[in-house]
Parts: structure tokens; sequence; C-alpha cells
């Protein structure tokens, strides 16, 4: 008897194996797998790919630039910027930090600026008022000096400050003088009034 394929086994009326009806091709099976086709010959796999992408919906700016995938059967190649370690900084109330488009390792790291940071003391804030979770401990008085200062008005708008190059930090009292005024004889034989 010849060597032929056997694709269909019956034995006491029963049909034991049926290769038959079977679909399966070469290229259906993952590389390097064997099988038996519908005739009962072996088959080797030639299929390099294990999955069904049809369904897969992954755009290129969703895949890190550079790396490779199929989707829907196609290989694309990913656009998607690979940002690492992305770091930065705020130094106002209002401040935004904009996280940039693409890739982050999870490594990078958002913050209040070291100057900021160094101002959010408990001595800076009010007692009893919590900013950033440190809770003041400032009643008011610390460092405090007062200055009572006297002025001459001046015919020009002035600014009363305290001294702050002698320590001190506010005005306690601010005592206005009576504006100058003097009367003199005048060569005319009248009188010259000056004011301020």
């Amino acid at each position: 008897m010849a060597n032929k394929n056997i694709s269909k086994v019956v034995y006491g009326g029963k049909t034991l194996i049926d290769l038959t009806a079977d679909t399966v091709t070469a290229d259906k099976i993952l590389k390097g797998v064997t099988a038996h086709d519908k005739s009962g010959a072996i088959i080797t796999g030639a299929c390099t790919y294990n999955a069904d992408t049809s369904d897969a919906t992954a755009a290129g700016a969703e895949i890190l630039s550079g790396k490779t995938a199929y989707v829907n059967g196609v290989k694309i190649t990913g656009e998607m910027k690979n940002n690492g370690a992305v770091s930065g900084e705020i130094s106002k109330k209002a401040d935004e930090y904009t996280v940039p488009i693409g890739y982050h390792d999870g490594a990078g790291k958002v913050k209040i600026s070291a100057t900021e940071q160094a101002k959010i003391i408990a001595t800076n804030i009010r007692a009893g008022v919590s900013i950033l979770g440190v809770i003041g401990t400032m009643s008011g008085a610390e460092d405090v000096k007062a200055q009572a200062k006297s002025v001459i008005p001046k015919t020009t708008a002035q600014t009363i400050l305290p001294d702050s190059t002698q320590g001190f930090n506010y005005l306690s009292q601010v005592i206005v003088e009576p504006i100058p005024y003097n009367e003199s004889d005048n060569p005319q034989g009248g009188k010259t009034v000056t004011i301020g």
C-alpha cells in the first residue's frame, strides 16, 4: 500500500478522526508550529504574529516615538514625544505649570521654588493660620519697632515713612506741625506774609 496521508479514520462504523472539513493553512498557524491540513498532510506554520489587530484603535500620536505596533493589520510607527522626567517650578500664588504633551516617565516633579519655600515658615504666618501645611506662630509683636515722627507740611505732596535705616518697621504716630506762617515788614510799607 502506498504511503498516503490519512485525513479520516473510521473504526467499527464510528468516525474517530475527520480532518476533511478543516480549513487550517500554514499562514494561519504560528511560525514553527506543526499541524495537519484537511488532506492529513503535516504543515508547518508560517505566521509571524499571534494576535488579531483588526479591532485595535491606537494612533501614531499615542505610541512612543520610534516604537512600532500593529493596528488593524498595519504596522505604525509612534510619534509621541518622550519627555522623560519633566520638572517645573512655581513661584507665585497664581502660577500654573503646563504639562507638555507626550510621555512622562513618572520621575518628574513640579514644586514651589526654593526661594518661596524659604518664606513659608511659622514665624512669617499669623498664629492660627495654615499656609501649605505650615501653621503660623506670629503674634504680630515679633521684631516690631514703631516710630513716632513729626513732620512739617510742604507745598508739595509728601510721603511719610518710618526710618527703616534705623530699624523702624511702622509709624505709631505722625505729628503734623503747623504750616509755617511768617509776617514781615516790606520796603513799600506793607506786610509780607510767607506761608510754608
